[in-house]
């Protein structure tokens, strides 16, 4: 019987002994990742050009905002109002950060290796959503909080005046939020639908730009009650039909100002909150579908 020409030599590996974090790190080393990648952080100087280009724009704005502010004395724009307006923005960083969380991991076929570890697939969708909208309320929010620093220390009603600064703030905060649930949710699920950023990102600005002639026709039709519903057809009109029932003081000020929603501003509550379950719960069940392939 021949010799046995097989060695086994013991080069040094050793069973993992230390502490296993466990889900809850996974999920938030997942999260600060989207987060980061949003922004171009940790990636080449290219990645970083389009995302704090927008973030400059906005910041610009709402520094010209308040210094204009300080020089009339008067209110130019409100938090929540400066949300409704740089929104066109947001479709446009939504249309890159979202391929740029999913496609490229959709394209470079690295999901089987995320999920070979302990990570739910629906752990996978979640922090990517969250990131992305974590991200938007950020490109929202900071901004507002450069107009609020800026009215603060103008204000010359002392510390009352920074109070009721800060009781506009937070609405605004709350209505950047709503945006930034509403664009990421979206945003994600079609980004999910395809590997190819270019695809995914067309897809994207489709949605939200293609929706809005819908809008113009229902609103110029005879029927009263669908004018008042013309809103819906359309996610970017969407959000700002529930701001107009919601804010409608901060929004639209003036009697008769804001969009034409009668009283269906319930309606647009609740339509808003559908549209943003249904998104996440395609989303989950995509990469359900994604896993198990």
């Amino acid at each position: 019987m021949p010799e046995p020409t097989g060695v086994i030599h013991d080069i040094g590996y050793q069973r993992y002994t230390g502490l296993r974090l466990g889900r809850r790190h996974v999920f938030g080393a997942l999260y600060l990742h989207g987060l980061r990648t949003v922004f171009g952080l940790g990636r080449s100087a290219k990645a970083k050009i389009f995302p704090w280009l927008v973030v400059g724009i906005v910041t610009v704005v709402a520094a010209g905002l308040t210094a204009v502010r300080s020089q009339i004395g008067e209110v130019v724009m409100t938090y929540a109002q400066f949300a409704d307006a740089m929104s066109w923005l947001v479709i446009f960083f939504v249309a890159v950060a979202a391929p740029e969380l999913v496609s490229r991991d959709l394209r470079s076929g690295v999901l089987p290796l995320y999920f070979s570890r302990p990570l739910p697939r629906d752990d996978y969708a979640l922090a990517k959503l969250l990131s992305l909208v974590s991200a938007l309320w950020l490109l929202l929010g900071g901004p507002q909080l450069v107009m609020f620093l800026g009215a603060a220390f103008t204000t010359p009603d002392g510390l009352r005046g920074t109070w009721n600064e800060l009781l506009d703030l937070l609405p605004g905060l709350l209505y950047a939020g709503l945006w930034a649930v509403v664009f990421a949710a979206i945003g994600l699920l079609v980004a999910s639908l395809t590997g190819k950023r270019a695809f995914a990102a067309g897809g994207i600005v489709a949605v939200f730009l293609m929706t809005t002639p819908i809008v113009g026709v229902l609103s110029i039709l005879p029927s009263q009650a669908v004018n008042e519903l013309a809103l819906l057809a359309s996610p970017s009109t969407l959000v700002q039909g529930v701001g107009s029932w919601a804010l409608q003081d901060l929004l639209y000020p003036g009697a008769g100002t804001g969009p034409p929603i009668g009283g269906f501003g319930p309606v647009y509550a609740v339509v808003t909150a559908l549209l943003v379950a249904a998104c996440t719960a395609l989303l989950l069940l995509r990469y359900r579908k994604v896993a198990a392939r």
